[in-house]
């Protein structure tokens, strides 16, 4: 399966513009102190991190870390974020920004706002946002944000994340920017909403307050912090971050070369026979700014998997600071010099009442297309695709608790597994790319809580796109399931089409998917789905690897012989794909043999057996 690119066929173009001259900032008033602030600043939102992790009660947050924590300015700005998910960071000041817009006036010292609207600045509905503003007397000084997934929000379909509904009313339930707290009193009535609204109301809600104690403990702290330097300098520090953060990132833009570039990347369908949708990214950089426009995408879809524009920005955001180098403070001072646009109505900016829960696939085709843009401008710079089938898999069911029926949901995010190759080095094996920071659910905690047990946990062989330097191997999960009527909910993609490669590297092995019942066959399986499955049925994913960099052809032998040693490949593979001739039991390489292969289909001569 070979190629380079999905959009082979276009050529980066010079610009003709002229580029703007350099922008001039002032120094910071004091380096040291500006270094100490921008430090503290993240050090609370860490903390704000490990709280939640600590005090939360789903698994999806306190194991798979689907969750982000930060900061943002009085002026709705981000001033610094923890180490939770890059997808987020471009979330929290659109979704502040309804609030503070719809209680103009009205924010008080012990409030909370509460927002899970992506028509008003959220993602979608399992993500809850949660704002405290946090005043040193009669002065606002911060905003402190906790953002965690929920596992359930109601809706037709347990979890929240079903790519087939078709309208965002089907998904649960949508909070408007409301307020949680009022001058420190709950609001019981929207508390007891929440509660009836959910399937897990004791995971839910405590989650809820997790979110609540890690904005309690950012209060302090950042108090502590205002109350060092004083109310008034504190937040000149915050601009000067801001500032600061804004001037690295013009700096490193004009270092890159002037242009216009295109790349275009696709999601296989949306579950409705949709499809191919095309996400293509349109980058124009010009003196130290960079115009990412999305004109050419395919137009919104009927399944859940659209992307609402604030988080088609927050990944363009994402890619655009892995691409420029993590000295950058990680602020909302590099989104300035950074412009997104996308067409109303398609597939990266959906009108209402588009259905977008499943998103998160959406989000991760827009990284790999400005990913690609950016490998179009920088070549040998940036890695070829990460795994990116998405992936995201809910279990669901009720168990008998004496007279009661109690419903269990269960929510597992694989994101993006298998980093693409890079120019100068494998991809990693089983391991998120640059926009996902979601970990594993580890199988034992899943088997304990959860009538499942999962079978196969395990690296794909000869899943990686090859290459002289090879993509990362994606994995295999298979589940048994040990009860009847459990609600299985798959969405995932990347089978028509795989991971892609760079500089004639090739694509991944495709995802494949496949379910059983009881004593029976695998059957093949859609990308997305839902069926109700009984104790004895099983299910199997097979997860794609990253894209490979560079011919395979070049590729180290005894690179090819470690991995068929590893069984990440097969020798039949290092031979047909990449011309390495193993001798003997296949522990060497036989040297003359591999030079006169890899000489002969280097002249057309021999061609390479087709590897599927």
């Amino acid at each position: 399966m070979k190629s380079a690119s999905p959009d082979t066929s276009t050529t980066p173009s010079t610009s003709s513009s002229p580029s703007p001259g350099p922008r001039t900032r002032p120094r910071p008033s004091d380096p040291t102190r500006l270094e100490v602030v921008h430090n503290a600043l993240s050090g609370i939102s860490d903390a704000m991190a490990v709280t939640l992790v600590r005090t939360s009660r789903s698994s999806i947050v306190r194991l798979g870390y689907d969750f982000s924590t930060g900061l943002l300015s009085p002026d709705g700005e981000l001033v610094g974020q923890g180490l939770c998910q890059p997808i987020h960071m471009g979330g929290m000041p659109p979704a502040l920004k309804a609030c503070v817009e719809h209680y103009e006036g009205r924010i008080f010292p012990g409030d909370i706002l509460i927002n899970n609207d992506p028509y008003e600045g959220g993602s979608h509905l399992p993500d809850i946002f949660m704002f405290k503003p946090v005043f040193a007397g009669e002065t606002l000084v911060a905003y402190a944000c906790a953002m965690s997934h929920h596992t359930d929000v109601g809706g037709r379909v347990a979890g929240g994340n079903s790519s087939d509904c078709t309208e965002i009313y089907q998904e649960g339930l949508r909070i408007p920017p409301l307020k949680l707290y009022e001058r420190g009193e709950p609001n019981r009535t929207l508390f007891r909403i929440i509660e009836k609204a959910v399937r897990v109301p004791d995971k839910v809600l405590g989650d809820v307050r997790g979110q609540v104690s890690a904005l309690r403990l950012a209060e302090e702290e950042l108090l502590r912090l205002a109350g060092r330097h004083g109310a008034e300098r504190f937040l000149e520090l915050q601009g000067e971050v801001l500032d600061y953060t804004e001037n690295l990132t013009r700096m490193r833009i004009r270092e890159l070369p002037d242009g216009a570039f295109r790349f275009t990347d696709h999601v296989d369908d949306d579950g409705f026979g949709c499809g191919p949708i095309a996400i293509v990214a349109n980058l124009v950089k010009e003196g130290d700014e960079i115009r990412v426009d999305f004109t050419g995408t395919s137009p919104q879809v009927k399944g859940a998997i659209n992307n609402p524009l604030d988080s088609t920005r927050s990944m363009v955001y994402a890619v655009t600071r892995a691409v420029l180098g993590g000295e950058i403070p990680n602020t909302g001072g590099y989104f300035r010099p950074v412009t997104v646009t996308a067409p109303e109505g398609s597939y990266v900016n959906p009108r209402p009442p588009a259905a977008v829960a499943a998103r998160f696939l959406g989000c991760l085709r827009v990284s790999h297309a400005v990913f690609g843009a950016f490998a179009q401008m920088l070549p040998g710079e940036v890695p070829a695709c990460a795994g990116g089938a998405d992936g995201n898999l809910t279990m669901a069911g009720y168990r008998q608790e004496g007279n009661a029926r109690k419903p269990w949901v269960q929510v597992e995010g694989s994101g993006e597994i298998a980093a693409g190759a890079s120019a100068r080095h494998d991809g990693i094996d089983a391991q998120s790319g640059a926009v996902s920071n979601i970990t594993n659910i580890p199988a034992e905690l899943i088997e304990v809580e959860h009538p499942i047990r999962i079978e196969e946990y395990s690296l794909v062989p000869d899943s990686e796109g090859a290459g002289a330097f090879r993509g990362g191997l994606g994995l295999t999960r298979r589940y048994r399931f040990l009860a009847d009527d459990t609600l299985v909910q798959l969405r995932s993609d990347r089978m028509d089409h795989p991971p892609w490669g760079l500089c004639g590297g090739e694509a991944a092995r495709p995802s494949g998917v496949s379910f059983a019942r009881r004593d029976g066959a695998d059957e093949p399986m859609p990308s997305k789905f839902i069926v109700t499955a009984n104790a004895g049925d099983t299910f199997t994913f097979r997860m794609p690897g990253g894209g490979g960099w560079g011919e395979p052809l070049d590729r180290d032998p005894e690179a090819v012989l470690a991995d068929v040693r590893a069984e990440k490949i097969s020798r039949e593979r290092a031979e047909a794909v990449y011309a390495v001739v193993l001798a003997g039991d296949g522990r060497e390489v036989d040297g003359l043999a591999t030079r006169k292969l890899r000489a002969a289909r280097r002249r057309g001569a021999n061609p390479k057996a087709n590897f599927p």
